[in-house]
């Protein structure tokens, strides 16, 4: 056991002589209140922060369960890779039909639980995701203490096991629980990384991998290496290593990023004939009709994510009602003729054809061209904003439509709420961001800006896409919780 306290005086005991021993007496009542207390209450409070996290996610396992949708789609893929060896599609008497529409992280996760649990046991793979949720607070937590102090880690371990947006998703069989988590390791592997002596270490690899599997999980989170690959390299420059001493470690880092893509690429090759490292934006395999005149028609005036879900996810599957869409998609009523006699095409088979599509694109020129302001600057922003700031409900039994009081006047008024708390995050996380850079990122400005710009790029990403989904704007709660640790900083701050 490591014994701390106060030194009350240093002299040598007499008659020792030139070998003399020196004598330390220690203030051994300071340290046992230190040992009793401020030990005992932190560790009490980390305990009862996990439990009440753990209460939190096990209550949306249990009463907001989604099975549905996207996570059957990887199920579906998991279950043909482990037990026919093909990664694809059950369908059809010929057996499973390859597909390339989802990277192959989150199935290999899928198939390793279903092995060990069952086919198809989602409940015991959203346990799983609930462990590795804790997990990523407690990570999150012992950044904070890293950056900014053991009371900072406190806060922030309670802020990220009561989060109830990242909490949520546990209880759904996606991606978004494990690049949390990847997006968490990544940061705190890079401050170990950063306070090592030798550049060859462990952390090192460990980042490596870490950005590796994110990658595999979403295409989109090579933006996180390439947040964190450069300011490696900046960091080792500042240290005074030569050009190519700096390089070498980084360079090895992105090659064990890149490397897992190459069985991928050549698998996408190989069956497909197509050039494929990562998976298609807009998700269809070789051959398939991609609906592009669809999607900028819609890009032209979607914003919230109730008409992703009942728009945008229904072509090519469901009904999509002409009432669903906004008044602000048509510019006069020449344009709202012209949709809705597409739309009742649609509704006949379910079945975007090329004639239909080439329809959407004629309208969406004359959208763009009465208005590219609002289509190329305003419209983008209002879906990130939308994504970012709207209540995160989408999990729950609440219509995506909260803001119609006189429909659902309690769900209003929840939603709204939910809203606040939503917004409190961000405020609470920008403005700590905004606290620790004004004291000089604490001697962590490599691992401050590393933060920002995958802040940054992420929501230049987001300015591109068709679709406003909040789910998009998780990755941002990492960041946003560490950051608030800023907020309650101590004067000595603590670091190992």
């Amino acid at each position: 056991m490591r014994i701390r306290g106060r030194v009350r005086w240093l002299h040598p005991i007499e008659g020792e002589g030139s070998g003399q021993r020196w004598k330390v007496s220690v203030n051994v009542r300071s340290m046992m209140q230190l040992h009793m207390v401020d030990r005992p209450r932190a560790g009490g409070w980390f305990w009862l922060a996990l439990a009440l996290g753990f209460a939190l996610r096990l209550a949306f396992i249990l009463h907001t369960p989604r099975i549905a949708g996207d996570t059957l789609v990887y199920g579906n893929i998991a279950k043909n890779w482990m037990e026919h060896g093909i990664y694809g599609f059950a369908e059809g008497p010929s057996g499973p039909i390859p597909t390339l529409i989802r990277l192959p992280g989150y199935p290999l996760f899928l198939a390793l639980c279903f092995r060990i649990f069952g086919d198809d046991r989602y409940t015991a793979v959203m346990l799983v995701q609930c462990i590795l949720d804790l997990g990523t607070c407690v990570l999150l937590s012992s950044l904070a203490r890293r950056i900014f102090g053991q009371r900072a880690a406190v806060v922030v371990l309670w802020l990220a096991a009561l989060c109830p947006f990242t909490a949520n998703y546990v209880a759904a069989p996606l991606t978004e629980t494990l690049t949390l988590a990847c997006i968490a390791l990544a940061f705190y592997g890079l401050e170990r990384w950063q306070r090592c002596a030798r550049v060859w270490n462990l952390w090192l690899w460990l980042v490596a991998a870490v950005l590796a599997y994110s990658v595999l999980l979403r295409p989109e989170q090579g933006l996180l290496a390439a947040a964190v690959l450069p300011e490696m390299l900046w960091l080792r420059r500042r240290s005074g290593t030569s050009i190519t001493g700096a390089l070498a470690p980084i360079a090895a880092a992105a090659l064990c990023v890149i490397l897992p893509l190459a069985p991928w690429a050549v698998r996408n090759w190989r069956t497909f004939h197509v050039l494929q490292p990562l998976a298609p934006r807009y998700a269809t395999d070789p051959g398939e009709l991609v609906p592009l005149g669809f999607q900028r028609w819609f890009r032209s005036w979607a914003v919230e994510f109730a008409s992703t879900e009942s728009v945008y996810w229904n072509l090519d599957s469901a009904t999509i009602n002409i009432n669903d869409v906004p008044a602000r998609a048509f510019d006069n009523p020449s344009q709202y003729s012209r949709a809705a006699a597409l739309l009742s095409q649609h509704n006949e088979t379910f079945t975007a054809t090329p004639e239909m599509d080439a329809g959407f694109a004629a309208l969406a020129r004359e959208r763009v061209a009465n208005h590219p302001f609002r289509y190329y600057v305003a419209l983008p922003i209002a879906r990130l904003l939308n994504m970012a700031l709207r209540p995160r409900v989408e999990m729950m039994s609440i219509d995506l439509r909260w803001w119609q009081w006189s429909r659902h006047k309690r769900q209003t008024l929840f939603a709204a709420l939910y809203a606040l708390l939503n917004l409190a995050y961000f405020v609470a996380g920008l403005w700590g961001l905004m606290r620790w850079r004004r004291h000089g990122w604490n001697g962590y400005a490599a691992l401050g800006w590393s933060m920002v710009a995958f802040l940054v790029l992420r929501s230049v990403m987001l300015l591109t896409l068709d679709n406003s989904e909040p789910r998009y704007t998780l990755e941002f709660f990492p960041l946003l919780l560490v950051w608030a640790g800023a907020l309650f900083q101590t004067p000595a701050r603590v670091s190992r």
